[in-house]
């Protein structure tokens, strides 16, 4: 039996799921991700998706700027993330660093965040504009 229910406005202190576990809004507020991006690293970028991400800034070679459309609360986010290069190449490792190399204290603003891209074969490491690149945040909005 499917049923649908139209509301225009609802209250609610807690939502309690079909096996009985009550949460409050602040608690699935708190777990989620408040903003992501999957963008192209190399050339010109561009996201090719993303949530609450206003811009991409390319400020050099495997060095970018994630700016969001809501600030944080504070500076004390967690941000994590993944790269890879286009060719699949057995032989190299492609890596996201953040914060970047840049000091920790401007790496992570309210605002934005910048993180750097890393080619790594057996023998060196570099920073690299990899193809692939993807970052997620959670964290109290301001």
């Amino acid at each position: 039996m499917s049923s649908t229910l139209t509301v225009t406005n609802l209250t609610a202190t807690n939502l309690t799921d079909g096996g009985g576990t009550t949460s409050t809004f602040a608690n699935i507020n708190q777990g989620h991700s408040k903003a992501w991006v999957n963008f192209n690293g190399s050339g010109t970028i561009a996201a090719r998706d993303s949530h609450a991400v206003s811009s991409l800034t390319d400020n050099s070679t495997g060095d970018y700027s994630v700016n969001y459309t809501n600030n944080f609360a504070n500076d004390d986010y967690c941000g994590s993330g993944s790269s890879s290069l286009a060719d699949g190449s057995p032989d190299a490792n492609a890596g996201i660093v953040a914060p970047s190399r840049h000091s920790p204290s401007t790496a992570f603003t309210t605002s934005s965040s910048r993180l750097v891209t890393v080619l790594q074969t057996s023998s060196s490491s570099q920073f690299f504009d990899n193809a692939i690149v993807c970052w997620d945040v959670k964290g109290d909005l301001a």
